[in-house]
């Protein structure tokens, strides 16, 4: 069964999913420690829901972001602690990073709630649904045919379809999205295929830094590109093939295998 992390780690550098696979003895801690953090994640979005709800369409900006705010520090810091008592390696500055990347959306959020209760005459509660449509977070999905099995971050059900969501931190390029991206929701898309009997047409890339969310069309060649990264990955894991690479030196800075890499040696 392959995981959709083990293609994500591909897309960064099919040598980071061999070492990772069968060198590295830390892997489940950092995707432990990883689903630990998208849960904090959607823990917040669920408490910045409900304070939309004490949002009337006569107050401020300031007091809309003050609103949306609330416990929400108290929340991410308490939970972070949670998790650095659970020793899976949680550091300060991704505590910090979390923080800053809330209060960025908080105020991308306010602003686009102000504008929608200005523009429909309505309070915050009649047209919270436009903000945070019918969804499920966290979907662990499994097709045993496929032999993949992965978590979407969300699932959005709009008029009876679904559209897959995935929320990154990183920076989005200047257009679209990066291919890794692409893929990663391409197995979603699949994956709720055979779930719920249905098509999916369309899925988004959630860029939080900057608040913009980008659609992806689930096309012929993104899911052949999907099934060409699947059996390069399957390669690697179950026949321990070595993957030719190319170095990228801004890559194999950030890397945490950069001093045992082959391909450094």
């Amino acid at each position: 069964m392959i995981k959709m992390s083990s293609i994500k780690t591909h897309m960064y550098c099919p040598m980071k999913l061999y070492i990772q696979t069968h060198e590295d003895v830390k892997e489940n801690n950092d995707y432990q420690l990883a689903i630990e953090i998208k849960k904090l994640k959607i823990d917040v979005r669920d408490l910045i829901q409900k304070n939309m709800r004490k949002i009337t369409k006569d107050m401020k900006l300031c007091e809309i972001e003050r609103i949306l705010s609330d416990n929400i520090d108290f929340y991410i810091k308490s939970t972070a602690n949670a998790i650095v008592s659970m020793d899976l390696g949680l550091e300060s500055g991704q505590i910090n990073e979390i923080i800053d990347d809330t209060y960025f959306n908080i105020k991308i959020t306010a602003l686009k709630t102000k504008q929608a209760m200005t523009i429909l005459d309505k309070n915050a509660f009649e047209i919270i649904d436009m903000f945070f449509p019918n969804s499920m977070y966290s979907f662990l999905l499994k097709d045993q045919q496929l032999e993949l099995s992965g978590m979407c971050d969300k699932v959005e059900i709009i008029d009876g379809k679904y559209y897959p969501v995935i929320i990154k931190s990183s920076n989005p390029p200047i257009k679209g999205v990066w291919d890794q991206d692409a893929i990663e929701l391409a197995a979603c898309a699949i994956l709720l295929e055979e779930e719920f009997e249905t098509e999916v047409y369309v899925g988004f890339v959630d860029y939080e830094k900057i608040g913009d969310r980008r659609p992806v069309v689930m096309d012929v060649n993104l899911r052949k590109g999907l099934f060409d990264v699947m059996r390069e990955v399957k390669e690697i894991i179950d026949n321990k093939t070595i993957p030719n690479v190319k170095k990228n030196h801004k890559k194999c800075r950030k890397c945490e295998y950069s001093n045992v890499c082959f391909e450094n040696q």
